[in-house]
């Protein structure tokens, strides 16, 4: 579904993708894990074009991703949620679901209201005076009025209560197991691999592990990975 075949990026000189092949199958749960600064971002950005001077080639259903054709990318069917409250700080819940899906009109809107009903329920607040989570699950569902066949996500669980994380991983649990492939960068290593089903480990802008999510949570040195 979605493939990088030895795709590398440097940033003033320096590498922080290096040589990244692997394939997305439809209806994965992907996590992709590492340290800071390991090329996890990167290469989600890769996923939608939004990385100038990459090499090597990222391609969706067997076309190519148009590098500095972001808005395009999407509409193809791959939707990205940055990592933070993306919002519209300043409009209801409502109008966010509604600039949201302008370009994708019929059914989205019972669909996103039905696994976030908490949504409904807020529609007329506005966006900005919600919790953090609930931002978090606005975003998410507006990343979902536009229909996408593959949802990435960048670390959706920074700066939540524990709580609120099991929830958010139990939404894309529920996104994923309606169809959507899921591809998820994450920090939180545990709550990460009990929801995907595969992992890829990068380090230092290199593939370092990609298997099965439990083989890498029963490894004696998991941390060491990181």
């Amino acid at each position: 579904m979605l493939t990088y075949s030895n795709v590398n990026v440097n940033y003033g000189g320096l590498p922080v993708l290096r040589d990244i092949s692997f394939k997305v199958e439809e209806g994965e749960c992907v996590a992709i894990l590492g340290h800071n600064g390991a090329g996890k971002t990167t290469l989600l950005k890769c996923s939608v074009g939004d990385v100038e001077g990459a090499t090597g080639a990222v391609s969706y259903r067997g076309e190519p991703v148009v590098r500095g054709a972001v808005f395009m990318n999407s509409r193809r069917g791959i939707g990205l949620v940055p990592q933070g409250h993306n919002v519209f700080r300043q409009l209801t819940v409502r109008q966010n679901l509604g600039v949201a899906g302008l370009n994708s009109p019929g059914g989205a809107l019972d669909d996103v209201y039905r696994l976030f009903p908490v949504l409904e329920q807020r529609g007329s607040q506005i966006a900005g005076s919600l919790s953090g989570g609930q931002q978090q699950i606005l975003a998410l569902g507006m990343s979902l009025m536009t229909k996408p066949s593959i949802l990435l996500l960048d670390e959706p669980s920074t700066g939540l209560a524990p709580v609120i994380v099991n929830d958010v991983m139990d939404s894309l649990r529920q996104i994923n197991n309606s169809g959507t492939t899921v591809v998820i960068v994450e920090q939180n290593i545990p709550a990460t691999l009990k929801l995907a089903s595969r992992a890829i480990v990068l380090k230092a802008g290199r593939t370092v592990f990609d298997g099965a999510s439990r083989e890498l949570a029963r490894k004696e040195d998991l941390w060491t990975w990181f």
